[in-house]
Formats: structure tokens, sequence, C-alpha cells
């Protein structure tokens, strides 16, 4: 399969998806390829398919320590700015944060992370219990079985972000339908530019209201500590970004977490009946599912990763899937969900300066719903019969939807 770090397959790959790409035997699992791919010596090259790049080959990283070292690569990018000769999509928009390096990413990023501290997310959690509680209420009232994704786990994430953000919560089908389509590794780039279009659309309306009255969200926030420095469609970029990624990553985690828990009945056990195993479950539950693919980077200089080259011009994935998975970062039973294993510095949120903004947040909404949900159904299950169907071609891996029982 592999020859002086090539590999060849008969079909390219979509470059959103191949870095997590799953088994198809247990679909919480790296496939077969990538597991191969971290245990050989080399750095392998891989063609796929970008919808901007079309046809390319890039560098896949997967070894823990390679892809640590990888994400906190200066050389390393997921862009110098937004370019004017690709089509404008959330990935080259003007505020969204990965399209940019250096002291302009530093410059927007610092604006942001007041709104995400451990202490401005601890503040919310009153407002995310409550939240919970009432769609457990409306998932009592619906059963005793639904789609876990519809009444649950979308929801949820959708209205904590929309609070945050003061986006009106009726438009929440829309903006989960733009979400997706942006989110799917096989759209075409005249669907993606469509699907952003709407979004901002939508997303400057609010600018322009917080700009004649801030409100108390982070649009409003910003434009008061900072709206001389920011032009509107920078803000119209942080708001898109903060509502796609707020919502669509969460909402994936919670369904794809339930899933792995219902199919390991002794760690849902200890789970549902031991709450002084919230903490280490959830950052276990991270690690082991990995949902998130990272964005195509590019050596904008030599790169040494290993004692391997990777050159001026090449591009990189990154695998944080098999990075987790590594043997090298957890000795013991990489590949086995163990909610009471020691927690470790996983790379799901990534690492160094492009680090997910919003990890905190997610990580309470987990710790919140999750023990909320078991607790208020002691006898959650799969729904018999139930045809799960996994989105392998997203770029952030999940189920399309859920069906439970209770």
């Amino acid at each position: 399969m592999e020859t002086e770090g090539k590999i060849s397959l008969s079909d390219p790959r979509s470059a959103s998806f191949v870095s997590s790409e799953r088994d198809e035997v247990c679909p919480f699992d790296p496939s077969q390829d990538l597991v191969r791919m971290r245990e050989g010596d080399e750095l392998p090259r891989l063609r796929v398919s970008h919808p901007v790049h079309g046809d390319t080959e890039v560098v896949v990283v997967t070894k823990y320590g390679d892809v640590r070292a990888a994400f906190a690569e200066k050389n390393l990018v997921t862009g110098n700015g937004v370019d004017p000769a690709l089509p404008r999509t959330l990935y080259n928009h003007p505020g969204f944060l990965p399209v940019y390096s250096g002291p302009e990413h530093v410059r927007l990023r610092r604006m942001l992370t007041g709104s995400f501290t451990v202490r401005e997310v601890g503040n919310l959690r009153p407002a995310i219990e409550k939240i919970v509680a009432e769609h457990l209420d409306a998932m009592a009232e619906h059963g005793p079985g639904t789609d876990l994704v519809e009444v649950f786990a979308l929801p949820i994430p959708s209205w904590v972000i929309c609070e945050l953000l003061g986006v009106p919560y009726e438009t929440r089908s829309m903006f989960q339908r733009c979400s997706q389509v942006i989110m799917d590794g096989s759209a075409g780039t005249d669907q993606l530019v469509a699907a952003s279009a709407e979004l901002n659309a939508v997303m400057a309306d609010i600018v322009d209201r917080n700009r004649s009255a801030p409100g108390d969200g982070i649009l409003g926030r910003l434009i008061q500590r900072h709206g001389t420095d920011l032009s509107d469609d920078e803000l119209i970029g942080f708001g898109t970004t903060l509502l796609v990624g707020g919502h669509e990553t969460t909402a994936t985690m919670l369904a794809l977490s339930v899933l792995a828990l219902l199919r390991n009945p002794r760690q849902l056990a200890a789970f549902r009946d031991d709450s002084s195993v919230t903490e280490t479950a959830v950052e276990e539950l991270l690690r082991y599912l990995s949902i998130p693919a990272p964005l195509l980077r590019t050596a904008v200089e030599d790169v040494e990763i290993r004692g391997k080259t990777i050159a001026a011009g090449e591009y990189v994935l990154l695998s944080p899937l098999t990075a987790n998975r590594d043997p090298e970062f957890v000795p013991d039973r990489p590949d086995v969900l163990d909610i009471r294993r020691r927690p470790a510095a996983q790379l799901s949120f990534g690492f160094g300066v492009h680090q997910c903004l919003g990890q905190q947040l997610a990580r309470l909404e987990l710790k919140t719903a999750l023990p909320a949900l078991f607790r208020r159904f002691p006898t959650l299950r799969i729904a018999p019969g139930a045809d799960i169907r996994f989105r392998r071609e997203s770029t952030v891996y999940g189920v399309e939807a859920l069906p439970v029982s209770w």
C-alpha cells in the first residue's frame, strides 16, 4: 500500500473527512487505512478532493506527537487572510479566525477570548440547566420513543448559541440547514457559497441592530468594547463562525456520546450511577470519538516533523482521531472507551494558537446534558430495529438520526 510515503488509492477521498475516516465494522474507530498510516515510518502523501483546491496531494499526519507538533507549528497555517481570488464561503470570510495567522489572528482572537473564559462560561450553567430540563420534559411528553438528535442533541446547543449571539431562535431551521451544507465534505463550491451567503445575510441584520443599540450578547459586547476596530464584515464572520461551530459540533458530540454509551452497557451504568465520573467521562468521550476534522493546512516554509520534511507549498491534514488513539499517547487499551480513564491532553479541540475557542462551552453543555439525560431516562436504549446512518462525509463525524426508546 505504501511506497516512499505515497499511498495509492483508486479514487481521491474528500479532504474534509479523510483524516477522520472511520472503520467499516466499528463506527467509532479510525479506518484501517488511517491505522496503517500511523503505524508506518513515513509521512504519507495522499491524493484527495477539495471543494476549492480540487484534486490535490496532501501530507497526512497521524501520530500523537506529530499531530501535536504540527498544530503548534507556526509555518503550517490554515490561512494568511481572506483570499479575494477564492470563493467567498464561511472558510474564506473576514472574521473567520482560522483564515488568519500571526499578528492579525492574535488581534481578532483576543477580542473574542473574554467571552469564552472558564468564568464567563460558568455563568451560563443555570441557563443551560434550564434549557436541558425543558427539552427532557419535551422528550417525556413525546415518548416513549423519539429521535434523540431532533428533540435533544440538536436543539440544546442551538438554543445556547442563539442566546449568546442574539440570533432569533425561529431561524434555527435555516441556520441548521446551512450549517449541514457547510459541514458536508461532499458539497460543491456553489453550495458552500450559497449557504454561507444565506447565513451572512441574517447575521448582517443582527450586526446592524447591535451597531444601532448594542445588546448584552457576544456581538453587542464586541461592538461596545471594540466597535471602532472591527468592520461589519468581521463581525458577520465572527457571528456565523460561532453560530455554525457553536451548535454543530456540540450537537453531534451529544448524540454520538449517547450512542457510544448505549453500546457500552458497563460504561453507561458507571456513568449513570456515579456522578463523580462526569468530568473524566466527558474528556474520555472527547478523546475516544474525536469528531472534528481539522482544516487543511499549508506549509509556508519547509517544516520538519519527526525528521521528515514537509516542503513549502505542500498541503497538510492532521488526524486527531488517530493521535488520540495512539498507543504512545494512551498505552492502556487506546481503542477502548473507559470513562474512569485519567484525562490526558487529547487533541479533539486542537492545540496551540488555533485551538477551539468554545471548548469550555462545549464541555459544560456535555457535562450538563449527558448526566441529566440518563438520570431522567435510566432505561434509555436504541430503538428496536433502528437503522443508524453515519455522516461519513461530514467535517464533523456523527449520526444523521438516533432513534431511542425507554
